[in-house]
């Protein structure tokens, strides 16, 4: 079995969510779980940052996970932010042509300064 280490912080209203591990068919409800958490129903939309720079591995149901979180946020109208310098997750993201979609960042100061809390 695949391990997925998820960690959360509030970084002045912006929700930080730091991912570690394999993003997988296995992993991925926990993430969309906690990335629920922040997107789901609430008093507000609360601006979102997914880290990603300790995953080893992202499959499809990950990138689904990140896009349903993505939407989310656009529906409620908050941000949403990835980081990540992860080159196999940063592989994935571009050959689905998502990594200006989604707001990829080099860094957690970077993507702070995208999102409007």
């Amino acid at each position: 079995m695949t391990a997925i280490r998820l960690q959360h912080e509030d970084r002045g209203g912006t929700a930080v969510v730091t991912v570690s591990g394999e993003v997988n068919i296995y992993t991925a409800p926990c993430l969309r779980e906690m990335l629920m958490g922040f997107t789901g129903s609430g008093t507000g939309p609360v601006p979102l940052v997914v880290v990603m720079d300790e995953v080893t591995f992202l499959d499809s149901t990950g990138v689904g996970v990140l896009v349903g979180a993505m939407r989310a946020q656009e529906t409620r109208g908050g941000d949403f932010g990835i980081v990540c310098s992860s080159e196999p997750v940063l592989r994935v993201l571009q050959t689905m042509g998502l990594l200006g979609r989604m707001g990829v960042r080099g860094s957690v100061d970077e993507a702070l300064a995208e999102v409007k809390p």
